[in-house]
């Protein structure tokens, strides 16, 4: 990317961004899943697990294996602000790429004669909106993947991931929604060598 497509970002500083510090009460059992995306991101995006934080003890973590505790907005926009922009040294969070009212969470349940929270937890879909720096920018549907990755790998199996373009704030979001959208093209896309390349580096601060 030899020729910068917005030479001058608005940047946010790290103290405007929205934050929380939470209390290490209860715990959602994690592991690197496997997979079509399992290689794209580094290992360090898993450690620390933000879902998992250390327990005091060996007894006490087998006491709360079975505690779930629920996935807010704040804790989704924690996992993909770091991100890095593809076209700058800086984060999408600071960028205003990814903003905390742009995500919104929904959970559907099964029907109710077979719902049973500890055997058949509710599906959430996870909706998250990027408003590129640009109304041209042509590393938007990179952004979106980088996302869309980062939240389904690092997201229990109850989750659903839909990444898309804020309305209004893109020339051609509907057909990069599109695209962001389709599993399959999503797939072909990251058996692309040089995309995956640039998505680890994306991927690698978070």
């Amino acid at each position: 990317m030899s020729e910068i497509l917005n030479a001058n970002p608005t940047i946010r500083s790290a103290a405007d961004l929205p934050s929380r510090r939470r209390e290490p009460t209860k715990k959602i059992k994690t592991q690197r899943p496997f997979g079509l995306l399992s290689s794209t991101i580094p290992d360090s995006a898993y450690t620390p697990d933000p879902f998992n934080p250390s327990s005091s003890s060996e007894s006490e973590s087998s006491d709360n294996d079975e505690e779930v505790e629920p996935i807010d907005e704040q804790e989704i926009y924690d996992l993909i602000a770091p991100i890095q922009d593809p076209e700058h040294p800086l984060t999408l969070g600071s960028l205003s790429v990814v903003n905390l009212p742009d995500i919104t969470l929904s959970s559907t349940l099964p029907p109710t004669s077979l719902y049973n929270p500890s055997l058949l937890p509710a599906i959430t879909t996870v909706t998250v909106l990027v408003t590129p720096t640009i109304t041209h920018c042509s590393l938007a549907t990179v952004i979106g993947l980088g996302v869309r990755v980062r939240l389904e790998q690092a997201l229990p199996p109850r989750f659903r991931v839909d990444v898309r373009i804020k309305e209004g704030t893109h020339s051609t979001a509907e057909q990069v929604n599109r695209q962001l959208g389709d599993k399959e093209r999503v797939a072909a896309a990251l058996e692309n060598g040089t995309l995956m390349g640039v998505l680890r580096k994306m991927l690698e601060g978070c």
